[in-house]
């Protein structure tokens, strides 16, 4: 079921160095794109706080600024068949899967004074090490690849994909946690071919509770960028 973003979580004064977080279940990429910019927006000019949506979306593939034609390896009828969405969208990176069962984190906050683009999305990286760690997974970098990858450098887990625009951040990461994994066949994930994705459930051989993740993505992002985390539901 796709629902429309809630307003739900705790209003903070904005730069006041707590995080309003906000856990809006479902959400229509485009219209989580435009949540995510209204609020960008308000965070500049100072009548929004920062904020982390914690959040999924039906099946999508969204295409960043770079990407090429062929990394979309389904044509328009079988995109259809199998319910996904295409969108064309303006963050970094190349071609990638959101769906249910993968947690996307879109945090909306200033960098001035924090640290630039290479420094927030290293920040990132950790955030998701963190998390992963919470769970007994083991995980780690790999050099000139962004994002996530298992303990072996192996298998990606999580990916990685910003937009600064006027000091401020938006959209963010994504951690597969139980997604249906065969939706990343239909691309070739942010143009890496030679390794494989995987997700927690995959690599710890049971399920794994969304919310459990959700609680400590919050948790360690709120830590790692020195936030003080306010209350959710």
């Amino acid at each position: 079921m796709v629902t429309r973003p809630s307003t739900d979580g705790t209003d903070i004064a904005a730069g006041d160095g707590t995080c309003r977080i906000i856990r809006a279940g479902v959400v229509d990429y485009r219209a989580a794109w435009d949540w995510q910019v209204r609020i960008a927006d308000g965070v500049r000019a100072g009548t929004e706080p920062e904020t982390l949506l914690l959040l999924e979306h039906p099946h999508t593939y969204t295409r960043g600024r770079l990407a090429p034609d062929g990394d979309l390896l389904l044509d328009d009828a079988t995109l259809a068949a199998r319910g996904i969405t295409v969108v064309e969208t303006d963050r970094g990176g190349l071609i990638t899967y959101h769906g249910p069962g993968q947690l996307v984190a879109y945090p909306i906050i200033r960098l001035r004074g924090r640290g630039g683009p290479h420094w927030y999305v290293r920040a990132l990286e950790q955030v998701i090490i963190s998390v992963l760690a919470e769970f007994g997974l083991g995980a780690t970098t790999v050099d000139g690849r962004t994002g996530v990858w298992t303990a072996d450098g192996q298998r990606k887990i999580a990916a990685i994909g910003v937009k600064i625009a006027g000091g401020v951040a938006y959209h963010g990461f994504a951690i597969n946690v139980d997604p249906d994994l065969t939706m990343f066949d239909g691309i070739i994930p942010c143009g890496i071919a030679d390794r494989a994705v995987t997700s927690m459930a995959a690599e710890l051989g049971r399920s794994v509770d969304m919310d459990a993740v959700v609680d400590s993505a919050a948790r360690a992002f709120c830590k790692n960028l020195g936030l003080a985390e306010t209350r959710t539901r």
